[in-house]
């Protein structure tokens, strides 16, 4: 019996020192258990990891910053500290490998990707004012995600990302002395919108730069005669030039106020009629966190 129980703290005792000159990568083969901190990455658009023509793409890049639970996020000094993760179209990596103990931690993230950081609290952002493209209109997208208490049991920290700027849908459709088909070929703007923000990364809050000089948005056509447009959060309290469809040598403009509220898709009917002048619109309600 005795002999018996000396083999065994002998066992344990050389499976201590051996653990003791391993690396981090050695003690996971040998215990086989992980303590790599993973990322489960979800876009607003799909809420799965895998990319699709709506969601991350192959080349896209967020940051991501850890800290212990309870403590904020600062310029440095974080656990993490504006890590980029990049996607290569199949899974998200790292430059670095981060690794979990006893702690808990928070985990907030942002895209597009920004280097070097001016700042936490207020971290200047702009939309793109030609949104006429995918790679302008997706880069004026400013998402933000942040999961808290994150631990080693949890199988990797899960970051669902939301948008935190605000989209103007428009739908163009027939009035009933509008003449022959919509056209294909329209062109939209949004007028009289300051296009520069500062960001939040703590709170994940988009202001309209107070100063700035407002802006035109050329909007991206999605087909089907729709429209859209990313948009810094704001109050048009006075009655201004909003939108405007350009076809055929004639400009439909419509006049109003209006509300964009983050992280929220505004719906809108363009009711175009056989008089240019009489251009009518119609709210078609709200949608948090669009899928497009």
């Amino acid at each position: 019996m005795k002999v018996h129980l000396i083999t065994i703290y002998i066992g344990v005792i050389s499976l201590a020192l051996g653990l003791i000159g391993c690396t981090n990568g050695e003690i996971e083969s040998i215990t086989g258990r992980s303590n790599i901190i993973t990322f489960n990455i979800n876009h607003p658009a799909t809420m799965q990891t895998r990319a699709t023509d709506t969601g991350f793409e192959a080349g896209d890049q967020v940051g991501v910053f850890l800290t212990v639970s309870g403590q904020a996020v600062e310029i440095a000094g974080n656990y993490a500290t504006n890590l980029p993760l990049s996607y290569d179209g199949t899974k998200w990596s790292s430059s670095y490998t981060l690794y979990w103990d006893d702690r808990q931690y928070d985990a907030i993230a942002y895209y597009p990707y920004t280097s070097p950081l001016s700042s936490i609290s207020d971290l200047p952002f702009s939309v793109q004012t030609d949104q006429s493209t995918a790679a302008a209109y997706t880069s004026s997208d400013f998402l933000w995600a942040q999961e808290k208490g994150a631990t080693g049991s949890d199988g990797g920290i899960m970051l669902t990302f939301t948008h935190r700027m605000s989209r103007l849908l428009v739908r163009l459709v027939k009035g009933e002395e509008y003449e022959g088909n919509l056209p294909e070929d329209a062109e939209v703007y949004i007028h009289n919108t300051v296009t520069d923000a500062t960001i939040d990364l703590n709170a994940g809050i988009a202001t309209r730069v107070s100063h700035a000089s407002a802006q035109t948005i050329h909007a991206r056509p999605l087909g089907n005669h729709r429209y859209a447009a990313i948009i810094v959060p704001q109050r048009l309290d006075n009655r201004l030039p909003l939108i405007e469809v350009v076809t055929k040598g004639i400009s439909y403009l419509y006049e109003g106020k209006f509300l964009f509220k983050p992280g929220t898709q505004h719906n809108v009917l363009l009711v175009l009629t056989k008089n240019a002048h009489q251009v009518k619109i119609q709210l078609g309600g709200e949608i948090e966190n669009w899928n497009e």
